[in-house]
């Protein structure tokens, strides 16, 4: 349930955020239903985003219920029967296990091994059901793995090669719906998530020595603080970049949405770029922690 692509939820009226919550429970009781109870705890809020768009674009059904408040809503069935949100799933779960797969590479861990354990299930299910998409997605880790055996210092490069690698199965849910601009979203958006996570990553990659754009271009790096107070201008400036390179992207995009235009909206004008804001202060709520765990679902369920 973690991620940088989430509303500022205090600037959502209460229509919004229940619109938005309707799509944050659907992706996760999609997961449930196909892939078991444990991988509805590979819902983000990334794929949440997407989803919004390609069923918007696609001119999808979203009269779909609402999940009413409940500590047992997961056990929900779905309440719609569209491929677009059971496809999402699917690829929710592919990526979630190359990502492991990368973390293992990375940093091996009996907390990773575990998780790996936990969905071996729900990933073998989704690699035989739609082993294209696997073999994309595990090609995009290759591609960005590619990139650190040549030591890169360009975060937006890495980000936008990764990106792109990633479009093709959005491109192929998204079918006759599929654009130029569409992709771009995508490319826009991982890139700037990558630039994110690099930032907020600095101080816990330096300590577990795995790769980082930011510290493979740093002579000698002290801590966060010293290097985000030596370096704030050009994070500053990258992080404007890539903000610009998404908005402009989902502009073109939002010119083909036929519904949920205000809650996206919301998300890349002033969620997103608060997220941005976030990681470069070090307080972001991306990261996996039982307080930010607690933090998150109180927005997300909240009434303003």
């Amino acid at each position: 349930m973690f991620g940088y692509t989430v509303p500022l939820y205090q600037r959502l009226t209460a229509k919004n955020l229940a619109d938005y919550q309707r799509y944050y429970c659907e992706t996760c009781h999609q997961l449930k239903a196909q892939f078991g109870l444990v991988s509805a705890a590979a819902v983000n809020y990334d794929m949440c985003f997407n989803t919004i768009v390609l069923n918007s674009v696609m001119g999808g059904d979203d009269s779909f219920d609402r999940t009413p408040k409940s500590w047992r809503c997961v056990f929900r069935k779905p309440y719609t029967d569209q491929e677009v949100f059971r496809r999402m799933a699917a690829y929710t779960i592919l990526l979630t296990k190359w990502e492991l797969y990368d973390d293992e590479v990375d940093k091996p861990s009996m907390k990773t091994k575990f998780i790996d354990l936990a969905l071996s299930r729900a990933i073998s299910k989704a690699e035989s059901e739609y082993p294209e998409y696997d073999r994309i997605v595990g090609e995009g880790f290759g591609r960005l793995r590619d990139l650190e055996a040549e030591g890169c210092t360009d975060p937006v490069l890495m980000g936008t090669t990764f990106g792109k690698a990633l479009t093709e199965p959005l491109s192929d849910i998204a079918g006759e719906a599929d654009s130029p601009a569409l992709r771009d979203l995508y490319t826009s958006l991982t890139a700037a998530v990558y630039v994110m996570d690099a930032v907020d990553d600095l101080e816990d990659d330096y300590r577990d020595g795995t790769y980082n754009p930011f510290l493979k271009a740093c002579p000698r790096f002290i801590n966060r603080d010293d290097y985000m107070l030596k370096n704030l201008y050009g994070i500053t400036e990258l992080m404007n970049g890539v903000m610009k390179s998404l908005q402009d992207a989902y502009a073109e995009v939002r010119k083909s949405m036929t519904c949920m235009k205000e809650v996206t909206d919301n998300i890349v004008y002033l969620g997103i770029p608060e997220s941005a804001k976030n990681a470069v202060a070090g307080s972001s709520g991306a990261k996996m922690s039982v307080k930010n765990a607690f933090d998150r679902r109180k927005e997300r369920t909240a009434t303003y």
